[in-house]
């Protein structure tokens, strides 16, 4: 290396020793925003489905069902799905939480969320660690890279025994069909995963499936953070 690249190099890792304190007050702020907020259901979709979507409308009415049961409904706090998620919880009057992350096109949060339960974030690990920190489930829609980013990370943590299990609930049977084939058909095939995986998620369509699964999951009042 030259004395140029020596530099550029020692100057990298100054700024890594700095970013430390980034993280750190990103993950005070959400501990100490989220960790009063009492038992709540995360909600993952698209950013990109429209208002006069049907599923977007499902997912309104899948928030606003959650918050008459007394959860918290958290979402990723942009538009689409999220801003569904959020439109329904204040809709019925529950607690709205919005983890809006930091990107280049400028992610806007979406206006149904309490502003004093909005967070925005720089970096995704910390705030896909608090959407499993606070979570009593995960309401994963049809969606894209970043849902199945959150799905599986969701899946991994509870299938190595890393956090709490929670109830992982796949909300559109047509449209995870694909997913699921192949995570039967190749994965189980191949020995990659185990059987007993399969049963660490629920594939339903309907709200009241979904409060079904989350109602014969938390049989007690025995919330609290899982990890």
């Amino acid at each position: 290396m030259n004395e140029k690249q020596i530099k550029n190099w020692n100057e990298t890792k100054t700024n890594d020793s700095w970013a430390l304190f980034k993280i750190m007050s990103e993950f005070v702020e959400g501990y100490e925003k989220l960790g009063s907020i009492g038992p709540c259901i995360s909600i993952f979709g698209s950013a990109r489905t429209p208002e006069n979507h049907p599923t977007y409308k499902l997912t309104v009415d899948i928030a606003s069902a959650i918050s008459k049961a007394g959860y918290g409904v958290i979402s990723g706090g942009g538009q689409g799905i999220m801003e569904a998620a959020n439109r329904g919880a204040q809709k019925a009057g529950g607690v709205s939480v919005g983890l809006n992350i930091n990107l280049p096109f400028e992610q806007k949060s979406n206006p149904y969320i309490d502003q004093d339960k909005l967070i925005d974030f720089q970096y995704f690990f910390v705030r896909k660690v608090m959407f499993v920190k606070y979570a009593q489930g995960f309401i994963v829609m049809p969606g894209g890279v970043g849902t199945l980013d959150e799905l599986f990370e969701a899946y991994t943590l509870i299938q190595t025994s890393k956090v709490s299990k929670f109830p992982i609930i796949l909300v559109g049977s047509s449209y995870w069909k694909g997913l699921l084939d192949w995570i039967k058909g190749t994965l189980l095939a191949e020995k990659n995963i185990s059987f007993e995986d399969l049963n660490l998620f629920e594939v339903v369509d309907t709200v009241e499936e979904v409060m079904d699964c989350l109602n014969r999951f938390h049989v007690k009042d025995n919330f609290k953070p899982n990890f």
